[in-house]
């Protein structure tokens, strides 16, 4: 079960994940010397300010995710970076840590996924639109329509207003922040989620620069962060089972509604999901799941992930078959490898928990890093696994793995002990 010339791949969904399946596709094909019809569905036009144009994220890129992108030798024109982002601000027990990249030669990003906040004084250019006006120059067909149905039929069906197409593999990459297509007879069901809480407003004149996060308030939460984006600030918190009220509570309890003129604080507002589990039969005879749709990092470096899948996917549509078995055996060990490392992800986040509730371990925590600071750059263990964690930029293995190292736990049970001499 091979792709031809002249077979048609349908993309559903013109995200990061749909766009970089079509750039990988038409890419792996030409290198195949294959022709084929490449078709990308998306419903949303992400020129459009707020909401209805974005795919509701903080629009974070991470290094990884940068150099993904020049795989498919593309760059990143400046209108679509809105800011570097080379400084974390960690709120701690009342004082702050600011950790710089480690690594000035890993870049990361921030971008706007539709055209900037609902309110916003002016547009902004979108990274999403942008992207798939990438896979558009590059011979994919963009259309814009909302699928109804895949229909699991002997070549799957792909149902849009008043039309019906044939596919001889269609490719799901609609995110799970909208309603599956998936008919039941695929045997498809979306990855678990959880919701986050998201807003946007003006940045003040004198915002210090950086990403700013905070892991106390309101309850539930496991951090939140102010995100810089040029004129603008994103917030998002990520938290359990955070209250219809997190979003107000959060400003109120760090103090930063104060900071903004009446009336002119939230300009957008959206709660976006958030996937905490794999997707069941994420692949299937003529069928495949990529990005949120399948699976993604634990909370952090969905376009990161969304490539990653993307082009594992489209490498063993040309290179291998299409067929479930070629799937399951290309595939799915790249899907699991993200899988695996979540595992780690979701143990890192249950430590990060333990201080909150026992305040001596805060302050220790606290005065490692702060004596951290008085060390050479490539010194600062705690700082590298901070940054890590808080930009997706190390995988969550790795980053517990350094956490468990001799020197790690040196380091911590220094803080520990330089905080009774304190006393």
């Amino acid at each position: 079960m091979r792709l031809e010339n002249g077979n048609r791949v349908v993309i559903v969904g013109g995200g990061p994940a749909g766009s970089s399946t079509a750039l990988h596709m038409l890419r792996y094909a030409q290198a195949a010397d294959l022709r084929l019809e490449v078709i990308v569905l998306e419903a949303r036009d992400f020129r459009r300010p707020g909401p209805a144009g974005c795919n509701k994220c903080a629009g974070v890129l991470s290094s990884n995710a940068v150099r993904n992108l020049r795989t498919m030798n593309l760059d990143l024109p400046p209108e679509v970076i809105q800011d570097q982002l080379d400084t974390y601000i960690l709120h701690l027990g009342g004082t702050e840590v600011t950790l710089r990249q480690p690594d000035p030669a890993r870049r990361i990003y921030s971008v706007y996924r539709g055209s900037g906040p609902r309110r916003g004084d002016l547009p902004v250019q979108s990274f999403d639109a942008w992207l798939l006006d990438q896979a558009r120059a590059r011979g994919a067909i963009v259309r814009r329509a909302h699928v109804q149905k895949i229909l699991a039929t002997a070549r799957p069906t792909v149902v849009i207003a008043q039309e019906q197409i044939q596919a001889d593999l269609v490719v799901l990459a609609t995110g799970i922040n909208s309603r599956s297509p998936v008919d039941e007879a695929w045997g498809y069901r979306p990855p678990r989620t959880e919701t986050m809480v998201q807003d946007e407003m003006p940045k003040p004149a004198d915002f210090r620069g950086g990403v700013h996060i905070f892991i106390d308030e309101p309850p539930g939460l496991i951090f939140g962060g102010l995100i810089p984006k040029g004129r603008y600030l994103n917030v998002s918190l990520l938290g359990h089972n955070l209250s219809p009220n997190a979003m107000t509570d959060f400003l109120a309890s760090h103090n930063l509604a104060r900071t903004f003129p009446d009336g002119k604080l939230l300009l957008c507002g959206c709660t976006p999901r958030v996937v905490v589990s794999p997707a069941v039969g994420y692949y299937a005879d003529r069928f495949v799941a990529v990005g949120d749709s399948a699976i993604t990092r634990l909370c952090k470096d969905g376009i990161g992930s969304a490539f990653v899948t993307a082009e594992a996917a489209a490498r063993t549509a040309i290179d291998s078959g299409i067929s479930r078995e070629d799937f399951e055996a290309d595939y799915r060990p790249v899907c699991r490898r993200i899988i695996a490392d979540n595992r780690f992800g979701e143990l890192l986040f249950s430590l990060g928990d333990i201080p909150r509730r026992m305040p001596f371990l805060l302050r220790a925590w606290r005065r490692t890093l702060m004596l951290e600071s008085q060390l050479p750059l490539r010194s600062r263990i705690h700082t590298r696994l901070l940054w890590g964690l808080f930009t997706g930029d190390e995988s969550y293995r790795a980053i517990f793995t350094s956490m468990a190292s001799p020197l790690a736990l040196l380091g911590f049970l220094r803080g520990v002990w330089a905080r009774r001499i304190d006393r």
